[in-house]
């Protein structure tokens, strides 16, 4: 049995070498939301979609900075298997040219979920999770809120970051002419300034909510 394991590990690797934090993170969530098998196929096609050439921040970097915010925070967690099985699948299908990513990988998920033997009520907390990365309402909930923020974690970054982190949101919609990019960007960066707090959850208000105003001023100027 053993070595079964160690031969399916060694076939996701080898499709693409996997982060060991990534695999680790997907084994604990996977196991602990109650689905069977091991999910490394679809694990080896989350991560092909993490890695599409169009993507420059919503790829395998942001997935990786997300859950590795998540590993510290995880006792902020009511359910926190399906808060980091949400932050796999929360930019799991991206297109700067629709407006309904969210929704389309939400619907992924829980299709998987349900073909893996996981629980509707499960399914439907995963979904709504998803979809809360939206960010069109404020999040409902103490996981709702844990995962935006960690979503959202970037605007508090380092300056530095945070301006890698702007360029690549810009290299993502370079079709995009820069009047028409530059006046959409102000009124999102406006929108999430405007928030009173901007994070929700103590612990990352305390750590981030300072720096990301600043950031988010600095980018309006």
């Amino acid at each position: 049995m053993k070595a079964g394991r160690e031969e399916q590990q060694s076939a996701v690797e080898t499709e693409r070498p996997v982060k060991k934090q990534l695999l680790a993170s997907w084994d604990r969530c996977w196991r602990m939301i109650g689905a069977t098998g091991d999910g490394h196929d679809l694990l080896a096609r989350l991560i092909a979609a993490y890695n599409e050439p169009q993507r420059k921040y919503h790829s395998e970097q942001h997935l990786t900075e997300c859950l590795e915010l998540f590993n510290r925070h995880r006792a902020l967690a009511v359910e926190p298997a399906e808060v980091e099985m949400a932050l796999w699948f929360h930019d799991a299908i991206y297109d700067t040219r629709v407006d309904d990513n969210e929704a389309k990988s939400a619907a992924w998920a829980a299709d998987e979920l349900r073909q893996a033997g996981v629980g509707p009520e499960r399914i439907s907390r995963v979904v709504d999770l998803i979809l809360a990365t939206r960010h069109e309402a404020l999040p409902q909930g103490r996981d709702q809120q844990l995962l935006v923020d960690i979503d959202l974690a970037i605007l508090g970054a380092d300056l530095p970051r945070f301006e890698e982190y702007e360029s690549q949101v810009r290299e993502e919609y370079s079709w995009v002419p820069d009047a028409i990019f530059l006046d959409k960007r102000r009124k999102v960066l406006s929108g999430f300034l405007a928030r009173n707090p901007l994070y929700n959850t103590p612990r990352l208000r305390e750590h981030l909510e300072h720096q990301a105003r600043c950031n988010l001023e600095r980018s309006l100027r």
